[in-house]
Formats: structure tokens, sequence, C-alpha cells
């Protein structure tokens, strides 16, 4: 038995969810996410719960069943309230400002970087180091702060670079010199 597959999906006031020919279209004020589901799986709605069932007992379709509920519950939640990363940027004369829908990064390279939008996707940018990446779909969220942050990973010296916010670091010590010893 699934324990994640089993557990009901709450749906919250304004989020509305329609089931028609295996496709699950979750919709809210904040956008909309469609799933397909495999043969093997159906959902069931009851009141302000949703369920999602299985037809077998195979290992696969067990994988399927905890799968999809995850998914459709992260698409509850992320239409409802959107889903987001903060990514800080930190190093002298690094920064991050909103060119249009784009970012631009300085991070110390001969030229700036352009970071273009991602569809379904939107930046924040507080103060002049600090970007907050919003959505709905939680996995586009995280992948979308995982490329910006592959810009310019952070230095394990220095700690210079692109980190998420509340990223502990540990950073390394640099060249020592040895104890002057005896000479031979």
């Amino acid at each position: 038995m699934s324990k994640i597959g089993e557990t009901p999906i709450g749906l919250p006031a304004g989020v509305t969810v329609t089931v028609a020919a295996g496709v699950v279209t979750v919709a809210g004020q904040h956008g909309t996410l469609t799933y397909t589901l495999p043969p093997a799986l159906s959902t069931e709605k009851a009141g302000e719960k949703l369920m999602v069932k299985r037809t077998g007992n195979q290992k696969k379709i067990k994988a399927l069943h905890g799968l999809y509920r995850s998914l459709i519950a992260n698409a509850v939640t992320g239409v409802a309230h959107p889903f987001s990363k903060r990514l800080e940027v930190v190093g002298t004369g690094f920064g991050v400002k909103l060119q249009g829908e784009d970012l631009q990064f300085k991070l110390g390279f001969s030229h700036p970087v352009i970071f273009k939008k991602v569809a379904g996707i939107q930046y924040q940018v507080e103060g002049n180091n600090k970007v907050v990446v919003l959505g709905v779909d939680k996995q586009l969220v995280g992948q979308v702060a995982y490329q910006i942050k592959i810009i310019k990973k952070p230095d394990v010296y220095k700690g210079k670079g692109i980190r998420y916010a509340g990223e502990r670091l540990r950073i390394k010590p640099g060249k020592k010199v040895k104890a002057a010893g005896p000479t031979q």
C-alpha cells in the first residue's frame, strides 16, 4: 500500500480540479497546470477532497501512484500560493537587476550576464543582490533557480557567487606557509 498515494488531497477555496479522459487540470487564481495520468491510475473527487486510485498492485503502478498524487498535490498548492526560491548574489561588485523581464547579472566577468525570462516564471529583485524566482510549477521553479545558481557557483575559498538564501558554505582555508623547521 502506498502511504503517499492513499493520502487525500485537500482542495482549498478557489482551486478547481477537472478530470477528462485521464487528463487532470488544476486551475486557480495564479495559473493552470495539466497532467496526463497513466492508464493504471484514476481520480475520485469527494467534496473538498481528491483521491488518486490505482488499478493494480505491481511495483511500477505503486510507484506511479505516489508520484502522481504528489504532482497533483503540488499543483493544487502552486495554483493557490505560488512556489518561490530565493537566491543571493555575494561578492564585491556583484549585483543583479531586472532588464525588462530578464535578469542582468554583474558577476566579475568582462560582460554582464543576461538570464532570459522562462515561460511560467516571474522574477523579483530585492535590493541589488537578492533574486526571488516565483511560479506555480514546483519543479520548474527549482530548475530555473538552479540554472541561475550555476551561472556563477559559490567559490569555496572566498564564498563569492550565487547561492540559495540561507545556504551555508564550507569555506576552505587557502595555502598555508609551512612552519620554518630545520633545514638540511
